[in-house]
């Protein structure tokens, strides 16, 4: 006789495993809007319309002019595992399409009100199909022009628990924007245009080449600072551009990766670039670049993960090589020791005037500060950069002034143009001058916070930063807590803004990478709530920016001063990041070290 009872093992309703689906491939709006982009280029659109209203929560409408479907297909592409790329398992091995997983349609469709409309082409005549969180659905005729409008309302309306874990507006905005400019990056074919509460706010025209929608996309100045990379090794191609090391930022904006196509992140890649450039890059200095790789799709395995984020290589030792050789090859002249041609290492960098090594003066222990001289590029010019160049972030001779202090200090000068000697009462130090400067400004940062009494410098000329939009979003949201902070931006234009006041106690800082450093910070943070808990790095971030860079030259007063202001502030031996400031010898380790008495 059968059992009757009931197993504790069971097959989910199709609602629910659609649900689970959906929580793999739909982290937030933005991921709908991929997806969404990732069809219509797949349909050979020319034109795409992406309409968001509440940062995509409340609508998110994407409309292309591809070839559309039959009322059959669009009726399969709801169903799950549905999909047009894919006929055999071998397909996987040979796939060179952006989506394939067949979940994205059901999935997004399982947990918002979805509405499709699409014509196939040579008619007028189309398909309407309609569900609510994808329970039933609904079949209708259309008439229209070819393409194809997906249109998503209310997302998560029917998943509370995924709605409360989105973040605020402006940042959804801001991921929504910044996956349309990988797209367009990547398609400079295709127009694209996204409006947001019915303004318009990105509009990519269609272009002929890669670097014409670079320059849409970062501008001209990007062109300047970024060289071609190029590699081709049979199967495996790599084109895209790098910056040059003495460009390097604190900021990793833009580290884009493309692999036959799709944006991904991969350490792989990622490693064999930063490998490049080794001690070409200053410390705490990160490379910027936006790279194609290209291989046989034999060779890449993108099924690793529900959003196709990240990628697997069947050799990935070859593609890190590759790479590796290619950006080092900028770096070197062509009597350094390297794999590739001379031609190759000689021909991306423009002429460039480097400082001359300091003459030792008397009473300096032979490290007197050079003049300061800029580096001049020629745009266009075809020369070399000398593996000798001097990497070090240079800035403007400014004198570093702040407030004497009874203490007894000695400057005794400066050591490689980044740290200083001096005796400090009875004890000799040597200091980097950074960390020690950026200590200094972070302490009178944080006292000011405390007290609410951050004094803003107001700036002569307003000095313009251009973001990129979703960086702009960002901007939006944080605008008041960075003016509590003492620094005033406010919107200049669609992608443009003015920085008119800064922390006084900053100086003459340099507000573009200021901007664009305090963003980077702010974009790993959830809300705009905690800010007590943020402020210690946003302070830490401005004062990094703010302080004397390693490289530049100071005459004995200013190390004096600075010497002084760090140890009016108690000695501190690490910065706000935890480097170390400085080392410490006595008096009776001197004694010790030379055999002498201790007096």
């Amino acid at each position: 006789m059968l059992s009757t009872v009931t197993g504790k093992v069971q097959i989910l309703p199709d609602a629910v495993s659609c649900r689970i689906a959906a929580g793999e491939v739909v982290e937030r709006p933005a991921s709908v809007v991929k997806e969404l982009i990732e069809n219509s280029l797949d349909a050979g659109s020319t034109l795409i319309t992406i309409d968001v209203e509440h940062g995509g929560c409340r609508l998110i409408r994407v409309m292309d002019n591809g070839e559309g479907m039959t009322r059959m297909d669009a009726q399969l592409a709801c169903q799950r595992f549905a999909t047009s790329k894919l006929r055999a398992e071998e397909d996987l091995q040979t796939l060179t399409t952006l989506g394939f997983r067949g979940e994205a349609l059901p999935s997004i469709a399982s947990i918002s009100r979805f509405h499709l409309k699409t014509v196939p082409p040579e008619t007028t005549l189309g398909t309407q199909t309609h569900s609510m969180g994808g329970m039933t659905w609904e079949v209708y005729e259309y008439t229209g022009s070819q393409g194809t409008q997906v249109e998503v309302r209310d997302l998560f309306f029917n998943t509370p628990g995924r709605l409360k874990f989105l973040k605020t507006v402006p940042t959804e905005f801001s991921k929504i924007c910044y996956v349309i400019q990988q797209a367009a990056v990547v398609h400079p074919e295709v127009h694209f245009r996204l409006h947001h509460q019915n303004h318009k706010v990105l509009e990519y025209p269609a272009v002929p080449t890669p670097q014409d929608r670079l320059l849409q996309l970062y501008g001209p100045e990007f062109l300047e600072r970024f060289f071609p990379v190029s590699h081709n090794a049979g199967s495996f191609q790599l084109t895209g551009f790098t910056v040059s090391p003495h460009h390097a930022r604190t900021s990793r904006t833009p580290q884009e990766i493309f692999v036959n196509g799709r944006p991904i992140k991969n350490t792989t890649i990622s490693h064999a670039v930063y490998e490049a450039y080794g001690s070409f890059l200053p410390k705490g200095k990160h490379p910027q670049f936006i790279l194609f790789v290209h291989l046989d799709p034999q060779t890449v395995d993108i099924n690793v993960h529900p959003t196709k984020r990240e990628v697997r290589f069947s050799h990935p030792e070859y593609i890190h090589t590759g790479i590796l050789r290619a950006i080092k090859a900028l770096f070197f002249t062509p009597n350094s020791p390297t794999t590739v041609s001379n031609e190759q290492a000689l021909r991306p960098f423009p002429d460039s005037l480097h400082p001359p090594p300091a003459k030792p003066t008397s009473g300096t222990l032979g490290i007197a500060p050079a003049p300061f001289q800029r580096f001049s590029e020629l745009p266009g010019a075809i020369t070399r950069m000398s593996s000798s160049l001097s990497l070090f972030v240079q800035e403007p001779p400014s004198v570093y002034t702040g407030k004497n202090h009874a203490v007894d200090v000695y400057p005794l000068g400066q050591i490689h143009h980044t740290y200083l000697l001096g005796q400090i009462n009875q004890d000799v130090f040597i200091v980097d001058q950074h960390t020690a400067h950026e200590r200094v400004l972070f302490e009178r940062l944080i006292r000011s916070w405390n007290k609410r009494e951050i004094l803003q410098q107001g700036l002569l000329i307003p000095e313009p930063v251009e973001l990129l939009p979703h960086q702009g979003e960002l901007l939006e949201e944080w605008q008041p807590f960075l003016a509590q902070a003492g620094l005033d931006v406010e919107r200049f234009g669609t992608t443009s803004y003015v920085v008119r006041a800064v922390p006084a106690v900053l100086g003459n800082v340099s507000v573009g990478p200021l901007v664009l450093e305090l963003l980077e910070e702010l974009s790993e943070w959830q809300s705009t709530d905690s800010l007590e808990n943020i402020i210690r790095p946003i302070l830490a971030t401005m004062a990094c920016q703010s302080a004397v860079q390693a490289g530049r030259p100071m005459t004995q007063p200013e190390i004096k001063e600075l010497l002084q202001d760090w140890a009016q502030e108690n000695f501190p031996m690490t910065c706000p990041h935890g480097r170390r400031v400085a080392i410490r010898h006595s008096l009776e380790e001197l004694h010790t070290l030379f055999a002498r008495p201790l007096e």
